[in-house]
């Protein structure tokens, strides 16, 4: 099984309904996936958004560069891992995402990865591995300018964040 960085834009209201029903959250969370996967709506337009395998990857470049807002993984639990998948749900409040979609905006993927040698990830035991092989830090710049899109929704929306790995 791989781990999967997944992410759900969701209103000031759903992050608190969230936060007292986990169950709800994960409920919903799967809800909307499930409708997006038959419209396939681009990241501006999304509720959810997924790294897919590149989320280590790319929370390796964002500590490096010594990002502000851990968009990664999240701030702030709010329930026990309850079948999200690797580790307990997280959030990000909307100011949050706020600065973390100005900064990504701020950041492009090039000055991410510029000095970056391949192997760095292979010692740090990045997942998913395999970075000796040609381009391989070029895989994630389509996620990143996704997250980046993503984001920068959720800050025109006033939007929180779920964040979890499943």
């Amino acid at each position: 099984m791989s781990m999967i960085g997944e992410y759900l834009r969701v209103t000031a209201a759903e992050l608190d309904r969230a936060i007292q029903d986990p169950e709800w959250a994960l409920a919903f969370a799967e809800e909307v996936q499930d409708a997006e996967e038959e419209t396939e709506p681009g990241p501006a337009e999304a509720r959810h958004f997924s790294t897919y395998k590149t989320w280590d990857m790319l929370r390796f470049l964002l500590a490096r560069a010594e990002f502000p807002v851990n968009v990664v993984h999240g701030e702030e639990a709010f329930a026990e891992d309850e079948d999200w998948g690797y580790g307990p749900p997280r959030y990000v409040r909307p100011e949050r995402v706020r600065l973390a979609a100005e900064v990504l905006r701020a950041t492009s993927y090039g000055q991410l990865v510029s000095g970056v040698d391949p192997a760095e990830l292979t010692s740090a035991e990045v997942y998913p591995l395999g970075w000796s092989d040609v381009g391989a830090l070029e895989c994630g710049r389509p996620w990143y300018d996704g997250l980046t899109e993503f984001f920068e929704a959720a800050a025109r929306a006033d939007d929180a964040m779920l964040v979890w790995l499943g």
